[in-house]
């Protein structure tokens, strides 16, 4: 078996999860190929001492690989993406950083969750993406165009708001007078969409979120849309630029480019341990259910 990892920061607390996998796959006999970054962070601070192959932060990894696993937060997760892209290599979240809703894998039982993966005992889901385009054309989008989480549009440089013209399918839709505009996947809804104010939605429904970020307007609410809507946004501000976020990565963008976004035609696969649900995750991460006075 032939295994990815990935790590993006050091923390002291991740050190026993960074020992432990590395000893449960070393005694299991699973070929690790380390992100080079993340090995030699490794190596700075003495976790690791035998030699591993690398792969780079530009590879796109190709099918030999059975999974990549990613060490840290949900974050981490959507900065691995970019890693596997339309290859089909399923991801697998260890959860070294705070609330984890895909990080499923907890750090308390590792190396039982883990043992499902030496036996192939897991399932996979599959993930929408959102692609997107700008015009004129930005060197920013040119090869990491995509998003697992959400594409954002919010203000740069003032405190005054900016106005998203929205158009779905070439009919328009509203200008939002906001801070700004989020466009959420299903498995997006549970992170910045969420605390703005939308909804959460099951990975497998096929839908996306339009949520505006503190609109001026009371009446502009989060709207549920299909998943194959093609969604133009034009941005105007009295700043020159704006920002444009693909999950973690923000780029400037001019005043009056035109933006569209729509799903890929490629999923992301994310490997399901057994037990451990969406609706399990939702219930032990949101505090569903539970009564302080009780």
């Amino acid at each position: 078996m032939k295994i990815a990892i990935y790590g993006q920061y050091y923390q002291n607390s991740t050190e026993p999860i960074i020992k432990d996998i590395f000893s449960f796959f070393n005694s299991n006999n699973v070929e690790m190929v380390i992100e080079e970054n993340f090995l030699d962070m490794l190596y700075d601070k003495q976790l690791v001492k035998k030699e591993y192959k690398t792969f780079s932060p530009s590879t796109t990894l190709d099918n030999s690989f059975e999974m990549l696993i990613s060490i840290g937060g949900d974050g981490t997760i959507l900065r691995a993406a970019a890693f596997v892209r339309n290859s089909g290599i399923p991801l697998l979240g260890i959860n070294a950083g705070r609330l984890g809703f895909l990080a499923k894998v907890q750090k308390e039982n590792i190396d039982s969750l883990l043992q499902y993966v030496i036996d192939q005992n897991y399932t996979t889901s599959e993930r929408t993406l959102l692609g997107i385009t700008c015009e004129p054309k930005n060197d920013a989008f040119a090869e990491l165009n995509f998003a697992m989480n959400e594409v954002t549009v919010s203000r740069k440089d003032t405190t005054s708001m900016i106005t998203v013209d929205t158009y779905l399918n070439n009919e328009y839709l509203n200008s939002y007078w906001a801070d700004g505009l989020i466009i959420s996947t299903p498995t997006g809804s549970t992170g910045y969409s969420l605390s703005c104010g939308g909804p959460i939605l099951t990975p497998d429904v096929k839908s996306l979120v339009i949520t505006p970020i503190a609109p001026h307007n009371l009446t502009a609410r989060p709207l549920v849309i299909p998943d194959d809507t093609e969604i133009t946004l034009r941005v105007t501000g009295r700043e020159d630029q704006y920002l444009v976020s693909l999950d973690s990565r923000i780029s400037s963008v001019k005043n009056e480019s035109v933006l569209k976004i729509k799903k890929t035609d490629y999923k992301i696969k994310m490997i399901e341990i057994p037990g451990e649900t969406f609706l399990k995750t939702l219930r032990n991460k949101l505090l569903w259910g539970e009564d302080k006075r009780n």
